[in-house]
């Protein structure tokens, strides 16, 4: 075949509109099939600028925080761990005894005159107690006891009477007896002067056994009136310390049983923290000793102190108590208790269950460091 026979039996070139694959000629719409114009592939849009901004703010913001926390917590340890030989701490929480207010009789509530959060001082009225069938059973006492005084009166001027009756009948006696000696008078007549005089003896005993009787009367209505009175100062509710309302438990209007709880106070002369040591410490503290008090509220303040109790006994560390080891499981609780006076002067700032540390000397020769001098007041 010669070369121009060839070139009239190839087939034509394909137009613009065709294309060419593996020796293959695609129509135009298979060709939009195969490949699409690069113009028209999608796209991911990107994050609004602003909002993704705020997001490293966040987690900038935690990082920080999470930072500071463990910083805190380091100094704390390394605080801790710097004390002197002679100086021991240990984890707790301030505080208070509690006080209930409760009635002694039962019977309804009349008056609230105190509220949850109050300080009150000893002797302060915060509640009282309906004590209208008291003070009806204190007006019938008083009546009796009016009553026996005035048996106890006529009892007395009979008495009285028959003293007169007794110096009658003797001087009578004595006059007949003079005239018996002398013959001018019988010994019938003196016989009768006689009985007369022991007679009027009976009756001024008589009468001196009645006195007793309306005296003892008398004492006995003069008790049930000071016995009615007790009961109803009793029924006015007061605080026997000086402290804060914590709770509020009954109100205007209920009737209450012997014994029911109205208010719970706490007794802010009395505040302590109860920390726990190991053998090698607890053995060493002594009660008295000085000690110091941290709280995380006020880390930069120390609260003086003193031990007031040691336990006898060891015992399992509660939970919620941390220790430096874990090891140690049995550990002897030592109570630090902070001075009344001061207390009294800051009773205000009183708050109990805040957590801190308590410092403790085992040894009077250490001195304290200089965080924890407590020349500051709490």
């Amino acid at each position: 075949m010669t070369d121009d026979e060839i070139k009239t039996s190839a087939p034509p070139p394909p137009s613009g509109d065709l294309d060419i694959r593996h020796g293959e000629v695609l129509a135009p719409s298979e060709k939009a099939l195969v490949s699409a114009p690069q113009g028209t592939l999608p796209t991911r849009a990107p994050l609004p600028a602003p909002r993704a901004r705020w997001r490293w703010r966040i987690l900038a913001a935690l990082a920080l925080v999470a930072i500071g926390a463990g910083g805190v917590a380091y100094w704390q340890h390394l605080r801790q761990g710097a004390l002197p030989v002679g100086i021991a701490s240990g984890n707790g929480r301030i505080e208070a005894d509690e006080i209930d207010i409760d009635t002694k009789f039962a019977g309804r509530i009349s008056e609230m005159l105190a509220d949850e959060g109050d300080m009150v001082k000893i002797g302060q009225v915060v509640a009282r107690m309906d004590t209208r069938d008291i003070e009806a059973s204190l007006a019938k006492s008083q009546a009796q006891v009016q009553g026996a005084q005035r048996s106890l009166d006529e009892t007395r001027a009979n008495v009285e009477m028959q003293t007169t009756q007794v110096t009658l009948a003797q001087q009578e006696f004595d006059r007949t007896n003079t005239l018996v000696a002398r013959g001018f008078a019988t010994n019938e007549l003196l016989d009768q002067r006689r009985q007369s005089l022991n007679g009027a003896n009976a009756l001024l005993g008589a009468a001196k056994d009645r006195v007793g009787e309306a005296e003892r009367a008398l004492d006995a209505a003069t008790h049930d009136v000071e016995l009615y009175k007790v009961n109803i100062a009793d029924n006015t509710l007061v605080a026997p310390k000086e402290g804060r309302l914590q709770y509020r438990i009954a109100n205007i209007g209920e009737v209450l049983p012997a014994g029911g709880r109205v208010f719970t106070m706490l007794d802010v002369s009395y505040v302590y923290m109860d920390v726990y040591l190991p053998t090698q410490q607890a053995g060493k503290v002594k009660v008295g000793a000085d000690a110091r008090i941290t709280l995380d509220a006020v880390p930069n303040v120390a609260i003086p102190a003193k031990v007031s109790f040691i336990a006898t006994q060891a015992q399992f560390t509660p939970k919620t108590v941390e220790t430096q080891d874990e090891r140690d499981k049995l550990m002897f609780r030592v109570r630090v208790k902070i001075d009344p006076e001061r207390l009294r002067a800051h009773a205000a700032a009183v708050r109990s269950g805040l957590p801190g540390v308590a410092y403790v000397q085992l040894d009077p020769a250490v001195a304290w460091p200089a965080e924890l001098q407590g020349k500051a007041a709490p």
